[in-house]
């Protein structure tokens, strides 16, 4: 007998046992006891999370001997014929290879004809975004108003391509991301039926690999055991998933959050001749950064890291120095440069740059430090004022001094008394000039009055 894949092996034979999607499951068995099933739905959601499966258990349910059941007997024929993809009555077409009209309109003659050996006809179309516009079009009548005992499951992964005048003559199914606990205790379990030896920190690596989708965890366990047999080692599992070196990444964190420039270009030579990709390698130092923030910030992370004790302890050790801030900084300076370097023509010069400007991060200063050192220069500068007003304010010249002060010690004093007798004069010619006396000699003899002598005015009155 040929290999069986894990994906293929442990695949959910009835609604039960399906894995994270209860909403889904819940609605399909209770509208199969209740006798109201639609004639179309929509499973859209990411790739491996079961679309596809249920909508051969949905097909098994309605076709079972014992049915139509929510919970199929898996052994009649029909069970066995559809659990094992030869049923002649539930087809399954790729919407990806039979995009055009033609293939919709063969379809649409194929199911006027009844059920040979089953109770209802099933059509699946799997990626059913991939059909033209006017195969789309050629399906709507259909849809809506199809042959009797006939039902279709539309699955898809791109929902948004999918026309509204289709979504609106089917019931649609969001199927959910496969969440990392129920990952990891599902591959507990064929680990147990396998009787592999596998660390919990691999299979927290796979899981996370994985990314909310259970048939890719199941492929990479499949991956690893054919790698290293029944005894799986953490680091062979590193190379099988292609991880980054923890030591460099931590690397890197050092380099940049204590601003050491000059180390950036022999790093990222390392990375280049380690045969990584700097976009890869770019996305894992964002990850790692955000483990950073994550032991920074939080007293106990959980199960929200995948790092075993060892590195959480060099994390710890290597931020104890080092703010949330900078970390936040770092984190955000890298996503915002992510998009630049997919598209850029130099990836390696513009990581580079990019590294180089991150470190520059060390000698910034923060807006509050500045605003309260200018408030201690004020307060200290105010000090200082009020120090040299009570100076001079209490410093008074003794009786003394002023005696001995002559008029050019103080050259103010000598200016104002020179301006005082200036004006002095000038009141006393004005008042002479209204004399008539004068009035009258001046214009006599076109004299002018050049000083007036007050001795001499007291004599002559």
């Amino acid at each position: 007998m040929s290999y069986l894949v894990y994906a293929r092996k442990y695949r959910p034979a009835s609604f039960d046992q399906v894995i994270g999607q209860k909403p889904v499951v819940r609605t399909l068995k209770n509208a199969i006891d209740q006798n109201r099933l639609a004639h179309g739905y929509i499973f859209a959601g990411m790739r491996g999370v079961g679309k596809t499966t249920v909508a051969r258990l949905l097909a098994k349910s309605l076709n079972c001997e014992q049915g139509p059941t929510s919970d199929s007997c898996e052994q009649c024929d029909s069970c066995v014929d559809i659990q094992e993809g030869r049923s002649v009555d539930v087809l399954e077409i790729d919407g990806a290879s039979n995009t055009s009209v033609e293939d919709v309109r063969e379809l649409r003659e194929g199911i006027q004809y009844k059920p040979l050996h089953s109770r209802y006809k099933v059509i699946i179309i799997d990626e059913f975004h991939m059909l033209s516009k006017s195969a789309f079009n050629a399906l709507l009548k259909t849809l809506e108003e199809p042959p009797p005992n006939t039902f279709f499951i539309l699955a898809t992964t791109e929902l948004n391509k999918v026309p509204a005048t289709i979504v609106s003559r089917c019931q649609t199914f969001e199927f959910k991301k496969i969440t990392f606990k129920q990952i990891t205790s599902h591959l507990k379990d064929i680990i147990d039926k396998e009787n592999i030896k596998m660390s919990d920190y691999g299979i927290r690596l796979i899981a996370e690999k994985a990314e909310g989708s259970l048939r890719d965890a199941q492929s990479l366990l499949d991956q690893a055991v054919a790698f290293s047999g029944q005894t799986v080692k953490d680091q062979d599992l590193k190379e099988i998933l292609g991880t980054i070196s923890q030591d460099l990444l931590f690397q890197f964190s050092k380099v940049l959050l204590n601003g050491e420039t000059e180390a950036v270009f022999d790093l990222v030579q390392d990375i280049n001749t380690k045969g990584y990709d700097l976009r890869f390698f770019h996305s894992e130092l964002i990850t790692h950064f955000r483990n950073l923030l994550l032991v920074k910030t939080l007293k106990d992370t959980g199960d929200l890291l995948t790092l075993d004790r060892t590195e959480i302890q060099q994390i710890k050790e290597q931020i104890r120095q080092v703010s949330s801030d900078d970390i936040l900084r770092c984190l955000n300076a890298l996503q915002s440069g992510e998009q630049g370097l997919r598209y850029s023509s130099h990836p390696k010069i513009f990581f580079e740059v990019l590294m180089v400007k991150i470190c520059q991060f060390k000698k910034i200063v923060a807006i509050q430090d500045i605003l309260e050192h200018i408030k201690s220069l004020k307060s200290s500068t105010g000090k200082n004022r009020q120090k040299t007003s009570k100076k001079t304010t209490e410093v008074k010249p003794s009786p003394l001094e002023n005696k001995t002060r002559s008029p050019q010690s103080n050259p103010y004093s000598v200016n104002e008394k020179k301006n005082q007798r200036k004006t002095g004069k000038n009141k006393e010619r004005d008042k002479a000039l209204k004399e008539p006396k004068v009035e009258e000699f001046l214009n006599t003899f076109k004299a002018q009055i050049i000083s007036v002598d007050k001795k001499d005015k007291k004599k002559s009155s």
